[in-house]
């Protein structure tokens, strides 16, 4: 407001002379631009804003899926609701209901840790995936006195646990990869998901690779016939089985291992190096492996050295053409802020950000999203 305007209201001036020279004094400044709209925190509006959708969007998205990412996803989600005022009501109901409720197109986009079969993609035609972040699948296990990384497994090891032929901590075989260890006479209680879960691809995918065995009479999907063990829910809900558990051992992802604070155990990688999972070594996972340009691609069992050998990408599955324009505004400009500004909240819950190669493709996705044939802004 100007100074000679505030002086006329301060005067009394009569209400017509006031409510005249108000209006006027306020179209000549918003004529020429001194007046821009503030929000509670002086900011401008969320639209306006670096990242955020622009004006016409939705300010709310739904999403459903995958539990492997959802601490990641419920601090960007967080984020973008404070900056840009769009709300994105996430469940995390696992990989496989968020397949689910993105081919009933019950959501606005679905989350999954494993790439959808062939006959998925039929049932969800024009559905792509669009990686943000890779994570580590931890072993993770309840056994005295153990910490983080001492015991030592190879996926042969493990295989063979979750069949049901090694049954004891003691065995001979795990004695044999931890030869400065007295391990004990406890029974092993196999821990493993009970709901349709990319993190259960991400760990049979790695299985497969490993075990002939495996590969023969399990096999790599989001749910398996389990030869042994007791189920959980969620990634959480493998995490609480494991503690509440003596002698389990189970797998989460890493974020689950450090929230519950349960010692992980290193695998052995292809180099035949025991490695913990960390987020140095689901980085270098990614080192090494062709890029498809649809970015539908498995990091198990990686060639590096130094890498965690069972690491994944977990994606968001969208249409690439969307019925609902002010939507698909929104849900383009929540991605690129995901792809790139976010990025930087990943490594402090211990999730790797996408490789520059990797956030070029998924940005290319990203940037081929329509709304009812058009190009979006």
């Amino acid at each position: 407001m100007s100074l000679r305007l505030w002086r006329l209201v301060r005067r009394g001036a009569s209400a017509k002379y006031t409510r005249v020279s108000i209006v006027g004094a306020l179209a000549a400044l918003l004529a020429v631009g001194a007046l821009v709209p503030l929000n509670s925190a002086g900011a401008a509006p969320a639209s306006q804003a670096p990242g955020c959708p622009p004006a016409g969007s939705a300010t709310a998205l739904t999403g459903a899926g995958a539990t492997f990412p959802a601490p990641i996803y419920t601090r960007w989600f967080d984020g973008y609701a404070q900056s840009c005022g769009v709300q994105v009501n996430y469940q995390a109901i696992g990989s496989g209901g968020g397949i689910r409720q993105h081919t009933e197109r019950t959501v606005d986009f679905g989350a999954s840790d494993a790439i959808l079969t062939a006959e998925q993609f039929a049932a969800a035609s024009g559905t792509i995936m669009i990686p943000t972040v890779a994570g580590a699948v931890a072993l993770v296990a309840n056994i005295e006195g153990i910490t983080a990384g001492q015991l030592q497994a190879s996926g042969d090891t493990i295989a063979k646990i979750y069949l049901g032929e090694i049954t004891r901590w003691n065995d001979p075989r795990l004695q044999a990869e931890n030869p400065s260890m007295s391990l004990s006479d406890r029974a092993i209680t196999p821990v493993r998901r009970s709901d349709g879960s990319g993190t259960t691809n991400i760990f049979t995918t790695y299985l497969s690779k490993i075990s002939p065995d495996w590969q023969s009479r399990v096999g790599a999907s989001t749910s398996v016939e389990w030869p042994a063990g007791v189920g959980g829910e969620g990634n959480a809900g493998v995490a609480g089985q494991v503690r509440q558990i003596p002698g389990s051992i189970g797998y989460v992802e890493l974020a689950y291992a450090k929230q519950n604070n349960l010692p992980w155990l290193a695998i052995r990688n292809q180099a035949n190096n025991y490695i913990q999972p960390t987020l140095d070594s689901t980085t270098v996972a990614m080192d090494g492996i062709d890029l498809p340009d649809n970015m539908q691609v498995m990091l198990v069992d990686s060639p590096n050295p130094q890498a965690y050998p069972i690491a994944g990408f977990t994606w968001v599955l969208v249409y690439q053409n969307q019925a609902d324009r002010a939507k698909a505004q929104t849900l383009v400009s929540l991605l690129r802020w995901s792809l790139t500004d976010a990025q930087s909240m990943a490594a402090a819950l211990d999730y790797a950000q996408l490789s520059p190669s990797a956030q070029q493709k998924a940005l290319a996705l990203v940037n081929g999203i329509t709304a009812s044939g058009q190009p979006l802004p």
